[in-house]
């Protein structure tokens, strides 16, 4: 009952437990897992309709140079990232990770050029380590503000038309646009984003303010709330990273394949090449290419294949080649999805594989990322 108690809440706990959640323990918070309908007709409904997703449990931050400058608030976070943020437009986001000085990855983040400022959203897991991290390095040039706000994720086909009724502005915004806008009479930044593979928005509100934009949103015959089971099998079936299973500080961006969020300003060659930690290891890798990579993984059969199961070469499980990162069940797909690491001579799409599942040797294709097509507004 302490551990319980001793769990942080969300703005929306008690909505959650109004709502039946079934509620478990995650990065320190007591979160919705799933609701009454379960997580394979959540995962549908945001497929199909609009989901909304509580992700209040994530860190807001603000990161403001001392001179006032963007510039110089742009210049400062590209000294801990591979990412090119001075040329950054204002209103737009861009998808960033924290890298460590061997070139692993501490955190994956979302950056927003927001006037003057950068306006940055990070891992529930690693917040506390992200803010600290952050100060360490920029406080001499830069205030680090941690927002007492909530976070919710409205996603799906249906998305759009939902927010539009609050907000009509919101059909002109294209992937990856942000804008201040006032939702049920309440200030809100709102991002053109998510973790689904499907078009939708992240919204931002003040703390005491987020029941009541969430309920009017509830309220929408096409929305339903989706717990963190159904946003796990929606992320796998889009090929998203999860931070601590798919990346850490043991894989390089370019080992995890998501070496698209280095622009070309940042590369060897660029006009700021380098200078972020593991700049050496990671430009590189750029060059020269990885020993392993991070795939797609399909399963023959209806069995799951989770998180740590072996990969092998053989049928035989004699010759071990890598591990799986993420598995589960895609609704969409209609079967078992997965991803994982193997060596590169073993990462061509269609080359059949091994994995050990409760002591047998299951056969697994190596497969081309998303397993669902991708339905953002570009």
């Amino acid at each position: 009952m302490d551990d319980i108690a001793a769990l942080k809440k969300t703005p929306l706990h008690a909505l959650h437990l109004s709502l039946g959640a079934r509620m478990v323990p995650f990065a320190g918070y007591d979160m919705p897992v799933q609701y009454p309908a379960g997580v394979l007709k959540e995962h549908l409904q945001t497929r199909t309709a609009a989901g909304l997703f509580d992700v209040s449990h994530m860190g807001q931050v603000i990161i403001k140079a001392k001179s006032g400058k963007y510039e110089d608030a742009a210049l400062a976070l590209e000294s801990l990232v591979p990412v090119d943020i001075l040329g950054l437009a204002e209103g737009r986001q861009r998808y960033g990770f924290f890298t460590d000085q061997n070139g692993g990855i501490l955190d994956d983040l979302m950056i927003t050029h927001l006037d003057d400022h950068l306006f940055v959203v990070v891992n529930a897991a690693c917040k506390e380590q992200d803010v600290a991290h952050l100060q360490e390095h920029l406080s001499g040039t830069c205030q680090i503000t941690v927002l007492d706000r909530a976070l919710i994720a409205l996603q799906g086909p249906r998305a759009v038309d939902v927010l539009a009724e609050l907000w009509a502005d919101v059909a002109a915004m294209k992937f990856m646009d942000v804008r201040h806008c006032r939702l049920h009479d309440v200030s809100c930044l709102v991002s053109r984003s998510g973790y689904s593979g499907e078009d939708g928005f992240e919204i931002s509100i003040p703390a005491d303010k987020a029941v009541d934009v969430t309920n009017r949103l509830l309220e929408h015959p096409d929305v339903e709330p989706i717990g963190l089971g159904a946003r796990d099998s929606l992320r796998l079936e889009a090929g998203l990273c999860l931070y601590g299973n798919d990346i850490d500080t043991t894989t390089s961006p370019v080992e995890a394949a998501i070496e698209w969020g280095i622009q070309k300003a940042r590369r060897t060659g660029g006009v700021r090449a380098g200078g972020f930690p593991g700049a050496e290891r990671i430009l590189g890798e750029l060059d020269k290419g990885v020993s392993r990579k991070r795939v797609g993984l399909k399963p023959e059969g209806k069995a799951p294949v989770r998180g740590h199961s072996k990969l092998f070469a053989d049928a035989e499980g004699k010759t071990e080649i890598g591990e799986v990162t993420s598995g589960g069940f895609g609704p969409s797909v209609e079967g078992p999805v997965a991803m994982g690491y193997v060596p590169v001579s073993y990462a061509a799409p269609g080359t059949q594989i091994y994995a050990e599942v409760r002591g047998k040797y299951l056969p697994v294709t190596v497969s081309t990322l998303p397993f669902v097509t991708p339905t953002y507004k570009r």
